[in-house]
């Protein structure tokens, strides 16, 4: 697990999309900041959230609401000592935005770059992008102006 040499100190979000096999998990501060992102096996979520509040402080967990999204939320409440806030967010749509978001943070190569976008398939599971996605949703949410 690569952590950042320094933690911020403002409260972070912890977004994570839920999987059976793998999940995406992202560290991004109210500023927007991304500080961590990885895809892990469902196996070692529990031990990784665990390492990340260690290291970050993390405020609020940002969780999609599809298939997964209860089994997960009950696990999380039962084996974390501090349970999390955990806010679920939809995650409709995600993974095609997931699809996009990887090609500009990490543009293509080579022949790559000939291909239409549509037609790239990231050469990695992107679970951890849709987690990044999760949170700009939940901060979107919160600043969106009130309707009357």
């Amino acid at each position: 697990m690569n952590l950042r040499e320094f933690s911020p100190r403002q409260p972070v979000i912890l977004g994570f999309d839920p999987g059976r096999d793998k999940c995406g998990l992202a560290v991004m501060g109210l500023d927007r900041r991304l500080h961590y992102h990885q895809v892990v096996s469902a196996l070692s979520v529990i031990p990784t959230i665990v390492a990340l509040r260690v290291e970050f402080p993390i405020s609020i967990l940002v969780m999609g609401d599809q298939t997964t999204a209860k089994g997960w939320k009950q696990q999380l409440n039962l084996e974390l000592a501090d349970p999390l806030n955990i806010v679920l967010v939809d995650e409709r749509y995600s993974s095609l935005e997931a699809r996009d978001r990887y090609w500009q943070m990490y543009p293509p190569k080579g022949l790559l770059k000939l291909l239409p976008q549509g037609m790239r398939q990231p050469p990695r599971p992107i679970d951890d992008i849709v987690a990044i996605l999760l949170i700009e949703r939940y901060l979107n949410r919160l600043t969106e102006p009130v309707k009357l």
